[in-house]
C-alpha cells in the first residue's frame, strides 16, 4: 500500500482539470445549481427514484478512482467527485445510490437503470451519438506501462514501440490512440486481462490512462515501469466525464454542478488529494 500511494503521488501535471463549458445537447435543464446547492433541491430533478441519485460505476472499481472497490465510501477520485456533484445538486450523501455496470453497456444506446455513470469515460463524437456527457471533470493522457527489462523498457519514442506487442482494453480511447500512433494492438476485455498478459510475457506493454498506468506499475506489477506518455496534440488528452442516458434531463444540471465545483476550486482540491501534483513520465515523441 505504501509503495502504491507513493507512486500514485507522482501522477498529475499532465492530467489538467479543464473548466470547459457544459456539453451541448437537447436535454431540458431542470433546476440550475449554485455554489450552495441546487436551487429547488433534488425533488425538482427527474431521476429514476424520486429523491435519490443513482450512480453506476464499474465492477470492480479500482484505485485511484475508487478505493477498495467501495464507491459509497467517498474515497478515491471519482467517488469523491460524485459526492461533490451530488451535494451541488442538493443530494445528501445518504441519497446517493451506487449500482454497477459494465463499461460497454453504459455507452450503448437505450434506457439505463441509473441516472449517471462514472468510470473514466472519455468524451468522443462517436459515443455522443448514443449517450450524453457532462462537462469534463478530468483530462489525462495515455501512457505506456511495462516491466523492467522488457522490450518496451527504455523506449523513448513512439517509433521505438512499433513492432512491439501492445495490449489495450476493448472499447477504450487507448485502443484508438495505439492504433493511430503505434499500430494494431492486442485487445483484451479489460485492463486486468492485459496486465495478466504482460505478467506472462505474452505482450511487451499495456497502454492505458496515466493514473491507471501508475497504479498498474506500482500495485499490480512487482517490477512495473511507466515508460512514457503518448501526447495528444488535438485535445491535449482524454477528457473524462459523467455518462448520462441520451437526452437526459439531468445532463445540464450535472454539467452545471461540475462547472461549479471546478470554478470554486473544490475539484482541484479533490484532484490534488487523490491523484497528483507532478508527473514523472516522459512524453514519447
Amino acid at each position: 500500500m505504501i509503495r502504491r500511494r507513493t507512486l500514485l503521488a507522482t501522477v498529475g501535471a499532465a492530467a489538467t482539470v479543464l473548466a470547459l463549458a457544459a456539453c451541448s445537447g437537447t436535454a431540458t435543464p431542470a433546476a440550475s445549481s449554485s455554489s450552495s446547492g441546487a436551487a429547488s433541491g433534488p425533488a425538482a430533478l427527474s431521476t429514476i427514484t424520486a429523491g435519490k441519485l443513482t450512480v453506476a460505476t464499474g465492477q470492480p472499481a479500482y484505485s485511484p478512482w475508487v478505493e477498495d472497490d467501495k464507491p459509497q465510501s467517498g474515497k478515491g477520485f471519482e467517488s469523491a467527485v460524485t459526492y461533490a456533484v451530488a451535494k451541488q445538486l442538493g443530494y445528501a450523501a445518504s441519497d446517493v445510490v451506487w449500482v454497477r455496470s459494465t463499461f460497454d453497456s453504459a455507452i450503448t444506446p437505450g434506457a439505463k437503470p441509473w441516472d449517471l455513470n462514472i468510470q473514466q469515460f472519455s468524451i468522443t463524437d462517436e459515443r455522443k451519438k448514443a449517450v450524453d456527457f457532462s462537462s469534463p471533470y478530468y483530462t489525462t493522457t495515455q501512457a505506456v506501462v511495462t516491466t523492467k527489462g522488457s522490450k518496451a523498457d527504455g523506449v523513448t519514442t513512439l517509433a521505438g514501440l512499433k513492432g512491439l506487442t501492445i495490449g489495450v482494453a476493448a472499447s477504450t480511447t487507448s485502443l484508438q490512440v495505439v492504433t493511430a500512433k503505434i499500430g494494431a494492438p492486442k485487445v483484451y476485455n479489460s485492463n486486468d486481462d492485459a496486465v495478466q498478459a504482460l505478467k506472462t510475457k505474452q505482450i511487451d506493454a499495456v497502454v492505458t490512462d496515466l493514473p491507471t498506468a501508475f497504479y498498474i506499475a506500482g500495485a499490480q506489477l512487482d517490477d512495473g515501469v511507466v515508460a512514457g506518455q503518448i501526447a495528444d496534440s488535438t485535445t491535449g488528452g482524454d477528457r473524462f466525464a459523467f455518462v448520462l442516458p441520451k437526452n437526459s434531463k439531468l445532463t445540464t444540471p450535472v454539467s452545471d454542478a461540475v462547472d461549479a465545483i471546478t470554478k470554486s476550486g473544490e475539484l482541484k482540491r479533490i484532484t490534488d488529494k487523490w491523484l497528483s501534483s507532478e508527473v514523472d513520465a516522459p512524453v514519447l515523441q
